[in-house]
């Protein structure tokens, strides 16, 4: 296992939110850090520009991770670029309008569970192929991005959201226990309401704030302070930490 500040972490969807802020923190501690983006090349660069302020090594990396060959070509050029990919976080993920289920068409299922799913399964599955001991890699950690929508179910908003982020849940504990013998830790964060953008992709820009009065402890949380909880998990501090579902969440 990589010790903590050592080697190369990919970060999907790291240009903005928590993604953005797990790249921060990533390079603060040492990790040379490739930010994965799909479409703001400009939020990319300002990303790795403090990532390189904080004295790592910073990549920008354009890649749709629903994309086979992008996933690949992605992986590839991190490695060469920074060195040995022993981190993934698996931060990629989008949301649509807020509508009961009913209202719901199949070819929005399919943009949501494309990316949502398929691109955490390509994501995943890349990061095994080059970490694994058992194909010659150093070992390593992948942490899944999910989301306390997976146990709380959004419904009336995005059940198809929540359904992907359940779909993330099984991920983490199957591969867990299919590679934590090959030197690879395989854990989940389920953020709750959390101040990012993410939210007006849905239509509703205030809703964490409209909702963080009802959390048990008040209000919202932070990108920083999920990323807290990556950077654990990417840590020989939780060496011992597999296969598990760490909500962050104030207690919701």
């Amino acid at each position: 296992m990589q010790s903590e500040g050592r080697g190369t972490a990919i970060i999907t969807g790291g240009s903005r939110g928590i993604g953005a802020a797990c790249a921060r923190l990533a390079a603060q501690a040492g990790w040379n850090v490739c930010v994965n983006y799909t479409s703001n090349v400009d939020a990319a660069n300002a990303v790795v520009a403090e990532v390189e302020a904080a004295g790592a090594q910073g990549l920008a990396v354009k890649a749709d991770v629903a994309d086979e060959a992008q996933v690949t070509t992605m992986f590839a050029v991190a490695a060469k670029a920074l060195g040995p990919v022993t981190a993934l976080v698996n931060n990629a993920g989008i949301l649509e309008n807020q509508m009961p289920l009913a209202e719901m068409s199949a070819a929005r299922f399919a943009r949501v569970f494309s990316v949502n799913i398929t691109g955490a399964l390509l994501c995943a599955r890349e990061a095994v192929r080059v970490m694994a001991t058992s194909r010659g890699g150093p070992g390593g950690v992948i942490v899944n991005m999910s989301s306390a929508a997976a146990r709380l179910g959004s419904p009336n908003e995005y059940v198809d959201y929540a359904a992907s982020k359940g779909a993330i849940d099984t991920l983490t504990i199957g591969l867990s226990k299919e590679v934590g013998g090959d030197g690879i830790r395989v854990n989940a964060v389920r953020p709750g309401l959390i101040l990012t953008d993410i939210h007006a992709s849905g239509g509703d820009p205030d809703r964490a704030t409209r909702l963080g009065s009802g959390v048990p402890m008040g209000r919202p949380g932070t990108a920083e302070e999920v990323a807290e909880t990556v950077l654990w998990l990417m840590s020989d501090k939780s060496s011992y930490v597999n296969g598990a579902l760490i909500d962050v969440t104030g207690g919701r």
